[in-house]
This record gives structure tokens, sequence and C-alpha cells, in this order.
């Protein structure tokens, strides 16, 4: 895509990019003018079917495996966005996991498998963000509405995103004089494999019932959050912004 203005192309990185929010994540931002690495875990398939959707509407990406939880990988995943497009002005951490169940049955694998995911990952994918992003970048992570909304079963999960609050707010603090913000956004119920996996149909409408606007969430809604994060919002920082449609 070119750009009308004559501007080089902000570069931008989408870890979990190749599904869900992530994937609509990417589309939108490569949609909206930028160089997209799509960041993913273990399926390249899905992967390159996100990177050939850019291509195929005009834009340009390249998917790169990394676990986020790696920190070699991690800094593989940031050289290749440099290789490949000469640096970093955008950096969203879409990939995290969600498992549930009431506190006193919790599994502790389950607990452990959230912490490296959804904690250490944000810490080791910030801390790659904060090193590289250049000047007018923004660092976006992904929180939940369940970090207020106190749901039964969500103790574990939203105690990691609580985390990520947390990293989120203190790393705007830290990033003072860089010209970088640092957000997150916390999506309430969205239509995502990932939400959706285990929920009968009655769940289901209960929890698309609790938004004003009595629907779930899409992820496009979620895409588009973000992009005013990446790009145009440049006097919001160290904000978690809650994307849930109107849920108090």
């Amino acid at each position: 895509m070119i750009d009308p203005t004559g501007a080089e192309p902000r570069i931008a990185i989408v870890t979990g990019g190749s599904g869900g929010i992530g994937r609509a994540v990417a589309e939108r931002l490569a949609a909206d003018g930028m160089r997209v690495v799509v960041g993913y875990a273990g399926n390249p398939a899905r992967a390159e079917q996100v990177v050939e959707a850019i291509a195929a509407a005009g834009g340009t990406a390249a998917g790169v495996a990394a676990d986020v939880a790696d920190e070699a990988q991690v800094a593989a995943l940031f050289d290749e966005a440099e290789r490949l497009y000469g640096g970093v002005d955008v950096v969203v951490h879409a990939a995290g996991i969600m498992l549930l169940s009431p506190l006193a049955e919790l599994d502790l694998a389950d607990l452990d498998r959230m912490h490296r995911v959804n904690i250490r990952g944000t810490f080791v994918v910030d801390r790659q963000a904060a090193r590289r992003v250049r000047r007018g970048g923004a660092i976006i992570n992904f929180s939940s509405s369940v970090v207020k909304l106190g749901l039964p079963s969500y103790s574990a999960y939203a105690a990691s995103k609580g985390a990520v609050d947390a990293i989120t707010w203190i790393l705007a603090k830290e990033l003072r004089g860089r010209d970088v913000t640092v957000n997150a956004v916390a999506p309430g119920p969205t239509a995502t494999p990932l939400f959706l996996d285990g929920k009968d149909h009655a769940a289901v409408e209960e929890l698309a019932r609790m938004a004003p606007l009595e629907r779930l969430g899409l992820p496009a809604d979620i895409a588009e959050a973000v992009a005013f994060l990446a790009g145009p919002a440049r006097w919001v920082n160290g904000q978690v912004i809650y994307v849930n449609g109107g849920i108090a």
C-alpha cells in the first residue's frame, strides 16, 4: 500500500497475530498502511493465511514464529522485523491464553501456564519493545474486562491480566522522554475461539446480554480501538481502555 503523503510506512509487530483478535488487529493495521509482522506460536499455516489475506488486500506482512515467553525467540522476532522492514514503531501484544476454573478447584498447572504466557510473555515482549520501538511509536498490551467484572471461575485469568495492567501503567512512566506511548485494551466478551471454547449456548447468550448493546464484541471492534492507540492517540498514555460495549 502506498502512503499518499510520501511518508515511510510504520512497522508493527502483532503477537498472537494468527487468529481471533490478533488477526483482526494485524489486518486492520495493514489496512491503515503499516507493514505488519504477524507473530505466532504454533500454527504456521494459519499465520500464512493472515499474511496472504493482508497481501490480497494490498498490504505488506510477514509471519514469524516466536514463543512470547522465550526471551531468545522474542528477540529474534524483533530482529526479523528490523531486518525485513528497517525498524519497529508499534508493538501489539495480543498473545494470551485463558483457562477457567473456580479458585478452589483450580489446577495449579493451569495457573502456571497462564502466568508463563500472560505475565512472563508480557514482560518479555514489552522489554524488547521498550528497547527497540522508535520515537513516535506505541506499545499496546492486552488486558481484560474481567479484571473489574469479577466473574466466577475467572480468578486466575483475571489475576494474570491485572498484572498486565500494572506493567502497562509503570512502563508508560519508565519511557518518559522517549515519545512512546504504552496502553492496554481490555476487551469484554468477544466472539473468538478463545472466548467461546467450552461455553454452551446459554452461557454465551447470557454474556452477550451483559452489554447495553446486547451482543458479543467482534474482533474488528477491538482492532478499531487498537488502531486508534497505534496511530492518532498520541495523548493517550498509561491507560487501560475498556472495549466492552458498555459493561459496567
